[in-house]
């Protein structure tokens, strides 16, 4: 018997995603679907206590109310193929649209996609010269909603030839912990360093350094799988040492890229990372 083959297509997602919802709302499904992708990412590099503990429980708990792992286990292995073929979207954003959950409470409209692209362009068309000379930049986007801005952000880096895995920091946060996770899962699965808090920009900003941020009590933080990269971490533990040391430390040599793979074990339902 030959399998299914995913083509990453909305209707794709959609014909299943309608299936998991005969005896509950598209909006309970979605924000379990969002949730035990966002835990699926996440635990597969975050080993950091009680955090690994907290949603590896919340994994099983919406993998119980969607049915089981095959439905959440397909809907996942679409969103991936989708943004393989077509990076340049905001695959997961149009789809929380066009289900008009937006509206479920807070009124929400995200900004279309080419908008977002327009926006990103104009800045770092602006600032191009700058960004070439440094070893590393950071962007932030303190109202993520799904993240379309950011992976205009990256979309437009990888035009201009920058290497924004390995380059760029991407940071955000959003008030919603759903459409945050919608943005954590889309940076992840396009290679994006950087984290995603849940918390309110305006009453309960994030502080600190992007590198580093300060988790203040009512922040939740979702740290991407490629921020965990080896080059990212250096930089971590060199601002550490500089902080401690001074000038005593000397600047780390050139680290040479290393090819990451991400990948969905169904069998076991878990999302893998593996180095070459």
């Amino acid at each position: 018997m030959n399998e299914e083959k995913i083509t990453g297509t909305e209707k794709e997602f959609l014909d299943v995603f309608r299936q998991l919802c005969i005896s509950r709302s598209s909006w309970q499904v979605w924000a379990d679907l969002m949730a035990a992708m966002a835990c699926t990412l996440a635990n597969a590099v975050d080993k950091s206590l009680p955090r690994h503990t907290a949603r590896e429980k919340e994994y099983a708990e919406c993998i119980k109310r969607l049915g089981g792992v095959e439905k959440p286990a397909k809907c996942f292995a679409i969103v991936v193929e989708a943004l393989e073929r077509n990076p340049d979207q905001d695959f997961l954003g149009k789809l929380y649209m066009s289900l008009e959950l937006g509206n479920h409470w807070k009124g929400q409209f995200f900004t279309p996609y080419n908008v977002c692209e327009c926006m990103a362009g104009i800045t770092i068309n602006d600032n191009i010269q700058t960004l070439e000379k440094q070893e590393w930049i950071s962007v932030n986007d303190p109202a993520c909603g799904a993240g379309a801005t950011l992976v205009a952000t990256a979309n437009i880096f990888r035009r201009k030839k920058i290497n924004y895995q390995t380059r760029v920091l991407f940071t955000a946060n959003d008030i919603d912990r759903v459409v945050a996770q919608m943005c954590y899962i889309q940076l992840s699965l396009l290679g994006c360093a950087g984290w995603v808090a849940v918390a309110n920009t305006i009453s309960n900003p994030v502080c600190g350094d992007p590198l580093m941020p300060d988790e203040k009590p009512g922040q939740e933080f979702w740290y991407t799988p490629f921020y965990f990269r080896e080059e990212w971490c250096r930089r971590r533990q060199l601002k550490i040492f500089r902080e401690q040391f001074g000038a005593l430390v000397v600047p780390l040599r050139k680290i040479e890229a290393e090819r990451t793979t991400f990948y969905f074990d169904f069998e076991k339902g878990e999302y893998k990372c593996q180095n070459s």
